[in-house]
């Protein structure tokens, strides 16, 4: 790094340098059993996950180059020099420069390093066919080896440091949640909801959120994960809130149910049917289980209700560190049918049951839980009855 910055090293990082070093340690061991000398890391969560390093502009290529032996370095975009200096314990942080082709600069770094073959992530968002091409032919090789995988089984169970996050971006989720839940009434717009949302959340602490809230009205709430978009509240209208509040980039997300004026029979006994399904699901959750066994007991729920239709998805998915597009790490670990992972003290889950017919409403309550050594420790104390207004 240059040494105009070094005095900025760590200055904005979320955790202890210890925190990462443990982090890093468990990577190479994964490397090492995977067979490769070096792991070329360039999903944004798994890069944060090892070194701290965030910033809005992951758009442009980055890369973290995790040897089996010796100490990792950062390839970013000049103008990301600073940055990744304060928000990060690392030594090594190399740059290129706008012009530059990025896969040239990879490989030179490589070279000089005689990393001849890493392993490169190329299941995510970043690495396109043509650029993981560029940097083959800028290696000489054919092909490069994918390394997709090999970190994020490490992510699934939490840290100490992780899950007090988590604790802390759910009460800041809830505040969004309630503030929307007080905004719903007649003649207010879908877009001051999710403004009294997003201001509550920011005002109680959440950093960026991975994802925008969800906020849906009328027959727009029977649209899955639709956003607001300035309808005006009439009696009888259902209204659609989930939101996730952030915290040192880990996520923890909350859903629930609004009714401007009554209800009908229906969607109260789908509503009554999804607060069942979440109640066992939630049972279920325990060390030793399989992945599967909440999702199945959830959908036994809603089968017997004569539900099936308004379901037919996961029950949850797990929750940690997220960057846009999503607030999830439901890439890594669902709770779904044949899931067969075993679910382990520390992991972190987010279960959404929502029932729908499918362009009128949806209603479901969710909760993110953390898994003890005998159950879930739930991180809102907000009804999740349908609120009636």
């Amino acid at each position: 790094m240059m040494l105009e910055f070094t005095a900025l090293r760590g200055r904005e990082a979320a955790f202890a340098e210890p925190e990462f070093a443990g982090r890093q340690a468990r990577a190479r061991q994964a490397i090492r059993r995977a067979g490769h000398e070096a792991l070329v890391v360039t999903g944004p969560e798994n890069i944060y996950w090892l070194t701290g390093r965030q910033t809005a502009g992951y758009f442009a290529f980055q890369a973290l180059i995790l040897p089996v032996d010796g100490e990792p370095v950062l390839l970013v975009r000049q103008l990301e020099l600073a940055g990744s200096v304060a928000n990060t314990w690392l030594e090594t942080i190399l740059t290129y420069q706008d012009g530059e082709d990025p896969a040239l600069a990879l490989a030179t770094v490589l070279n000089a390093r005689k990393i001849a073959n890493p392993a490169v992530e190329l299941a995510g968002w970043f690495v396109s066919p043509i650029l993981a091409a560029r940097i083959a032919g800028a290696l000489g090789v054919a092909a490069l080896v994918d390394g997709s995988g090999i970190l994020e089984p490490l992510r699934t169970v939490k840290s100490r440091a992780e899950l007090a996050a988590i604790r802390t971006a759910a009460g800041y989720a809830q505040r969004g949640i309630e503030a929307g839940i007080e905004a719903c009434r007649i003649g207010a717009d879908e877009n001051a909801i999710a403004a009294a949302m997003l201001a509550a959340a920011t005002a109680a602490g959440s950093e960026t959120m991975a994802m925008e809230p969800l906020v849906s009205s009328g027959p727009r709430s029977g649209l899955p994960h639709m956003t607001w978009r300035r309808r005006r509240l009439e009696n009888g209208d259902p209204v659609f809130l989930e939101m996730a509040g952030s915290h040192n980039r880990y996520h923890a997300a909350l859903m629930r149910s609004v009714w401007i004026g009554s209800p009908p029979d229906e969607a109260r006994r789908m509503m009554d049917c999804a607060e069942r399904a979440l109640d066992v699901a939630l049972a279920a959750i325990r060390p030793g289980v399989a992945c599967s066994v909440p999702h199945l007991a959830a959908q036994k729920v809603i089968d017997d209700a004569g539900f099936t239709a308004a379901f037919r998805k996961r029950i949850g998915y797990s929750m940690g560190v997220a960057f846009a597009p999503d607030w999830g790490e439901g890439s890594l670990l669902s709770l779904f049918s044949d899931v067969a992972t075993v679910i382990e003290p520390g992991m972190v889950f987010h279960l959404p049951a929502t029932l729908r017919r499918y362009g009128v409403w949806t209603v479901g309550a969710s909760e993110t839980v953390i898994v003890t050594e005998h159950g879930v420790e739930v991180l809102s104390n907000l009804p999740r009855s349908l609120v009636v207004r």
